[in-house]
């Protein structure tokens, strides 16, 4: 086996120790579901990314948490952008990544305002009723709503206070046969706040997460009757995101700053 070349990048933020850290693993072939989970778990990031590439422009990738493979990332789909952009691909208009199950995702980059605007399939928000187990790992708080998306429960909530205050039950919330539950309130400095949890995939709280989004957007659009919506997650990184509804498309844009560049040794004796 070959070495591997091997980048962290911050995701969804202008400097270094922001945002959320994601590993991107470039590969001329997707090795073993074993060796890549290896590799994540070894990383201990909320996601490695691991990305072919097919064509000028065309990848395919694929995500694991320190536990598993997930079906969809955002925030290391956009360190992915950044390192393939950097590294070679400033020419490119646009990135293709085609994904296993979550269709193919579109990553344009904006050499000026140094971004990423990520093309995603908005996830659709169905109303959820409220259970004892929901507040019992929202430590006893009533949520204002609650949803049901492809992978998450969403909890709105009344405040930006209220999110940033909250001390979940981690243990509740594995038990919530969900990927993961989302806590959202409106924000004071814009237009919504958000944190993430999901210690079923190894991952207690997830600093920024793109994936979120995709139905954290729709909710809002619907809620604050606007397409454009700029938000902030609230974990102690902490991260920013440009969101936007654009009919059963989200687009979410970003920043990213490359930490370190090295290579995983495989080929030792």
């Amino acid at each position: 086996m070959h070495n591997l070349p091997l980048y962290q990048v911050d995701a969804f933020t202008d400097h270094l120790f922001g945002g959320n850290p994601a590993a991107v693993v470039p590969v001329p072939a997707f090795p073993s579901d074993k060796l890549m989970q290896q590799i994540a778990t070894e990383n201990n990031l909320s996601e490695t990314a691991f990305v072919v590439i097919r064509g000028k422009g065309k990848f395919d990738i694929r995500w694991f948490t320190p536990t598993t493979e997930v079906r969809l990332c955002g925030h290391a789909t956009l360190a992915a952008a950044h390192v393939l952009y950097r590294s070679g691909g400033g020419d490119l208009e646009k990135l293709r990544f085609r994904t296993r199950e979550a269709g193919t995702i579109t990553v344009t980059p904006k050499k000026a305002e140094g971004n990423y605007t990520m093309s995603f399939a908005a996830d659709k928000p169905e109303k959820h009723r409220s259970s004892k187990k929901l507040r019992g790992a929202l430590a006893g708080l009533k949520p204002v709503e609650v949803y049901a998306g492809q992978d998450d429960l969403v909890a709105v909530l009344k405040s930006e206070e209220q999110v940033r205050s909250l001390e979940p039950n981690f243990h509740v919330i594995e038990r919530l046969k969900r990927r993961g539950l989302i806590v959202t309130a409106p924000g004071r400095d814009c237009d919504f706040v958000s944190r993430c949890f999901y210690p079923a995939y190894g991952i207690n709280e997830d600093p920024v997460t793109g994936s979120a989004h995709t139905i954290l957007t729709p909710i809002w659009a619907k809620r604050l009757k606007k397409k454009k919506l700029t938000a902030r997650q609230v974990s102690a990184r902490g991260g920013t995101l440009a969101c936007e509804l654009r009919g059963k498309k989200v687009r979410i844009s970003g920043q990213a700053i490359t930490y370190l560049s090295g290579q995983i040794l495989l080929d030792r004796p």
